[in-house]
């Protein structure tokens, strides 16, 4: 039988994980061997500064913790994994597929996305998207653009204006 203190342990990192799911945007499980002990931790840095975080943990413990959120992530949750747990639903996304281009061995798997499970294709999808910075940029570009045109609008409507009245 197992010891109580170890059950109580895993029942701890069981709700730490639960906490995490819960409290923050997305989940990305994805496989991390191969990766040197200096590429690890410029993956952690990467992620610490998009507001993400990487944790290891016990599979088992990972999928009992999903399961009592009623989450399924299915066949994936086998051999070593990492996960990312982000505040911003696409940064871990985005850092993650951006370190994988230069580092082969790091490989997404399957994520948790605002409540839904996204699969590598979604995921691709997801890493695509330019960040929110650079949305809000193209957000108020479109917008000045309008400003910009109505105020040319006006000009012309004004120099029309006076050319009516000499």
């Amino acid at each position: 039988m197992a010891n109580q203190k170890i059950l109580e342990r895993k029942q701890t990192v069981v709700d730490e994980i639960v906490d995490k799911v819960k409290n923050h945007a997305s989940l990305v499980v994805f496989e991390y061997h191969g990766l040197t002990v200096s590429e690890t931790n410029e993956l952690r840095r990467a992620l610490k500064e998009s507001g993400s975080e990487f944790k290891v943990y016990k599979n088992t413990l990972v999928k009992r913790a999903l399961d009592s959120l009623n989450i399924d992530l299915g066949d994936e949750l086998n051999g070593p994994k990492a996960f990312a747990f982000g505040e911003d639903s696409i940064a871990p996304i985005k850092v993650l597929s951006d370190f994988a281009k230069d580092h082969p061995a790091l490989e997404l798997k399957i994520g948790y996305v605002d409540g839904d499970v996204a699969g590598i294709d979604l995921l691709k999808q997801y890493a695509s998207i330019p960040s929110r910075e650079g949305l809000l940029t193209m957000f108020a570009s479109g917008l000045m653009g309008i400003v910009r045109d109505f105020a040319i609008c006006l000009d012309l409507h004004s120099q029309n204006l006076e050319k009516e009245s000499n």
